[in-house]
């Protein structure tokens, strides 16, 4: 594995939360009287990231992996633990700290809604202090590689979902940091738009040799970039290591799609050691049209480990 660029250890992360009973008395004897109770976003999280990789970032909504990357990138601190991201404390906010990284969220937005995505741009060089000459290499490369056009001309509102995303990435990587943090960055944009971008990150990546951190509840994105996966679920780490591996270990069979020539398919889950037997058997039956072999759609695993670990816990 490659020298770790991140490194979280024992990571929690707690939020004193209001509490209260429903009802107009309840609401007023809080005032009077507040409750409080402990709601813990993240708990003793612990793993290190080599640079370089493209790591997925998993878990349930409300797992704690938005706030996990808010701890990473310096915008909340920890309760407890420890976190190294390029050798910086996040929580100091240091100036070489912040040109390193980068956070990508696909719900939130640096462009400003009326102006030109151009000017986002420049101020981002100068809140960076980008010379000229780097800014305007830099802003090229990022061009030729999302492939944008004429689109930072023309206001941000009269731009698609898309085409903004393509001007976020754009502001967010002026600075080439080592570090991209991309939480949802490809929600709620159309499957065309969706592959564009991934590929711009693979593209990325493999220049700049930037490190990629990555959540998304589009499993595409992540069979398509992330060859390695962390998981976790309420705030705890549940599994740490390569995606096909636990897609094995979590459903170890082949998905088996057969097409006869009247129309009708059918889909069998076969076993790995029963697999060859199997599409023998099929391929010798008349009628056949066509026969696939695939894995388990990703998003199936993830939902069939989440359900484990909660009947076991």
């Amino acid at each position: 594995m490659p020298e770790p660029l991140i490194e979280v250890d024992a990571l929690t992360k707690e939020y004193r939360v209001h509490e209260r009973a429903p009802g107009v008395v309840a609401a007023l004897a809080s005032v009077l009287r507040r409750k409080y109770k402990i709601a813990r976003a993240v708990d003793a999280l612990s793993f290190s990231i080599g640079a370089g990789e493209r790591v997925g970032f998993l878990g349930p909504n409300g797992a704690g992996k938005t706030t996990t990357l808010k701890v990473l990138s310096g915008l909340l601190h920890p309760t407890s633990g420890t976190v190294r991201v390029a050798g910086f404390d996040p929580r100091r906010r240091e100036h070489p700290f912040l040109r390193n990284i980068t956070l990508v969220m696909g719900q939130k937005q640096q462009l400003l809604w009326d102006l030109p995505p151009a000017d986002t741009f420049i101020l981002n060089r100068a809140i960076y202090d980008l010379p000229e000459r780097e800014y305007q290499e830099t802003l090229g490369e990022l061009t030729e590689l999302l492939e944008r056009g004429d689109l930072a001309e023309r206001p941000t509102r009269q731009l698609s979902l898309g085409e903004r995303m393509k001007c976020e990435l754009v502001a967010a990587l002026l600075h080439r940091p080592k570090v991209l943090f991309l939480d949802e960055p490809t929600i709620g944009l159309d499957v065309s738009m969706q592959v564009t971008l991934r590929d711009f990150i693979r593209r990325y990546n493999e220049r700049f040799g930037a490190t990629v951190l990555l959540t998304s509840h589009y499993m595409d994105d992540v069979t398509a970039l992330c060859p390695r996966v962390i998981v976790i679920d309420k705030g705890r780490l549940t599994y740490d290591g390569d995606l096909q591996a636990l897609a094995h270990r979590v459903r170890p069979h082949k998905r088996v799609r057969v097409r006869r020539e009247d129309g009708r398919e059918e889909t069998v889950d076969v076993p790995q050691s029963e697999l060859k037997a199997r599409v023998t058997q099929l391929l010798a039956e008349r009628g056949i049209a066509d026969l696939t072999v695939e894995d388990p759609p990703l998003e199936e695993v993830m939902r069939e480990l989440f359900m484990e670990k909660r009947t076991t816990t």
